[in-house]
């Protein structure tokens, strides 16, 4: 069963909030039309005598032998689960297990010839199912669908792994935690302060302060109450219709989930209901991944700065239009 789209955002974020739901359901509703039309929730994969779970089971382990540890994490489901499915596997003469030589409490799974006969019958009956299904769209549409598709799971993969973290507004007590974030992360890419980055601003120890003007917003990322990365959003002194996203920094267990477009979309969201229309920052090219994901966001390089924001050793100016 589809889960509901819980939300970690405060008020600065309603703007968006209040189209989620909405989005929540039409997305929740595809996905359950999407589950039935497969067939998932049948007993059986259409003439098959295997079971969706069996049916899964069995892909698996069509190209390397697997514990049931194993085979659990590939399809996503509990150990007991992957252990019934094996013993019916087995059952049916598709499967065999053997002790594993390097774990003496678990088994190694895998195909019998009965087995990889079996499914290559269900690879033929999917192809064509799959072949139905795509005669219906054009080479454009095939390409279009994949790379959502991608884009769906790989949102799926990141909604997990950000599960136990929280996305909330900058408090006066997170002071001195995200100053220790920004300090830190800044000397590990060697951004010291007397070369005119932002870690050398006066302000740095007072975020919260800074955050409190007039169509200004932070929010933090907090873990068990333990402060590991932040990002902010203000406006661009001299252009009233340009704002800057500012001190986005992470802590390295931060790194690889997700929160640095996550956040970086939000704070898109909060200047659009700022009445902004564009969205500038100021980077520097030592920050290779920041760089690469601000290119994926839709930023493009400027030849000059706008403004003069103080942080000149920040040589790569960059806008987007929101």
């Amino acid at each position: 069963m589809s889960q509901s789209c819980p939300s970690m955002l405060d008020d600065a974020s309603l703007a968006q909030a209040v189209e989620l739901p909405q989005t929540c359901s039409s997305l929740r509703s595809l996905s359950r039309q999407l589950v039935r039309q497969l067939g998932m929730l049948n007993s059986a994969c259409g003439d098959q005598p295997l079971s969706p779970v069996q049916a899964h089971a069995l892909i698996e382990l069509s190209t390397q032998e697997l514990s049931i540890k194993q085979l659990a994490l590939a399809l996503n489901i509990d150990k007991s689960n992957a252990s019934r499915a094996v013993s019916q596997l087995c059952d049916k003469g598709f499967a065999k297990s053997r002790n594993n030589p390097r774990d003496s409490r678990s088994s190694l799974c895998q195909l019998t010839a009965q087995g990889k006969r079996q499914l290559n019958s269900l690879n033929e009956q999917q192809n064509k199912m799959y072949q139905e299904i795509l005669a219906q769209l054009s080479p454009e549409q095939i390409a279009q669908l994949e790379a959502s598709l991608r884009q769906y799971t790989r949102a799926m993969d990141l909604a997990s792994a950000q599960q136990g973290y929280t996305i909330r507004s900058l408090t006066q007590e997170d002071n001195p935690h995200i100053a220790r974030v920004i300090r830190n992360v800044s000397a590990e890419y060697g951004l010291t302060p007397d070369k005119g980055y932002s870690v050398a601003d006066p302000t740095l120890d007072d975020l919260y302060s800074v955050y409190q003007a007039d169509k200004a917003h932070y929010w933090v990322v907090d873990y068990k109450g333990l402060v590991l990365g932040g990002v902010g959003i203000a406006p661009l002194p001299g252009h009233d219709d340009v704002c800057e996203l500012q001190k986005m920094y992470f802590d390295p267990k931060l790194r690889g989930k997700g929160f640095a477009k996550r956040m970086a979309l939000q704070a898109f969201e909060f200047a659009r209901s700022q009445g902004f229309s564009h969205c500038y920052l100021e980077t520097t090219a030592c920050l290779s991944e920041a760089v690469s994901l601000y290119e994926k966001l839709g930023f493009e390089h400027l030849d000059a700065p706008l403004g003069n924001t103080g942080h000149d050793a920040c040589e790569m100016p960059m806008l987007i239009k929101l």
